[in-house]
């Protein structure tokens, strides 16, 4: 499986930094990660729906440790790519990066 494009949206709502788009082998796509900062710095979290009693369960999710990182790695890179080197800018940019064309289906 290969991550075939990122895109980046900043958001910076509290400790809600922005969200993610991620496409695998160029035909599988995952919206709406989440990029989140925490004390020990930045973390990607998988999409997730409100179950009824209130708590929250992941739609898609990796199944091993080593995607895991691999798709919180590429995304965080590229966060620090759109909103600066050190990710903590007040800015809120509004481009993307994407090196293929728009993925709006």
């Amino acid at each position: 499986m290969k991550i075939t494009e990122v895109k980046v949206f900043p958001a910076n709502e509290g400790k809600l930094k922005g969200y993610a788009t991620m496409i695998f082998d160029g035909c599988f796509i995952v919206r709406d990660m989440k990029i989140i900062k925490s004390d020990k710095g930045l973390f990607v979290s998988m999409p997730s729906r409100r179950k009824k009693d209130g708590s929250f369960k992941d739609i898609v999710h990796p199944l091993n440790a080593e995607t895991r990182q691999m798709i919180e790695d590429s995304i965080i890179e590229e966060y620090k790519k759109v909103v600066g080197v050190e990710g903590d800018s007040d800015e809120t940019k509004t481009s993307s990066n994407s090196s293929s064309e728009d993925d709006e289906s």
